[in-house]
């Protein structure tokens, strides 16, 4: 059985309403779910809550991830990112139907949506059985996809500036 780590905001009762249909729909499919809303009280340390995430995506085969609102949510982006280094795959979506990103041809940050093995965004008023049919496919899709060797690279960073290649005007 495949896990899921379900990322995105959980923040409002609209988020957290969404997130907890989503989790319902991807476990009727056969996916094992795990969803920071349901693991998370408030009456446990932020430290607590960071290491139990990150165990949670260390479980995980694959990250799924809403990317809706303004800018992508700074928690959902982390655990993008530390999946993406682990080599996990990272699907991401995006329901909402305003404009938010930053370079031609990236519906949201560059860094996210080219960082994920698949994406989608959906336009406005889709109905909800075809947003489940595209995340469905494009879960599968990621499966099927070649590992990130993200976790296996050791090179240094591009145009990285040492003593050695400094120049001095």
């Amino acid at each position: 059985m495949t896990k899921i780590y379900l990322a995105g905001p959980l923040f409002t009762l609209a988020e957290q309403g969404f997130n907890t249909e989503l989790k319902r729909f991807l476990e009727s499919e056969g996916f094992e779910v795990w969803l920071p809303q349901d693991h998370e009280p408030r009456t446990k340390t932020a430290r607590a809550i960071f290491e139990m995430d990150v165990e949670a995506i260390d479980w995980s085969d694959m990250v799924v991830a809403c990317m809706d609102g303004p800018d992508a949510d700074s928690g959902t982006a982390w655990e993008c990112g530390y999946a993406y280094a682990k080599g996990k795959p990272v699907v991401s979506f995006r329901t909402d139907f305003r404009i938010s990103g930053d370079t031609k041809g990236a519906p949201y940050n560059l860094m996210l949506s080219e960082s994920a093995t698949a994406r989608f965004e959906i336009a406005f008023r889709t109905k909800r059985a075809d947003f489940h049919r595209l995340l469905l496919a494009h879960i599968r899709r990621a499966l099927r996809a070649p590992r990130s060797n993200a976790a296996q690279s050791t090179a240094a960073p591009p145009n990285r500036r040492t003593k050695k290649n400094v120049r001095r005007a």
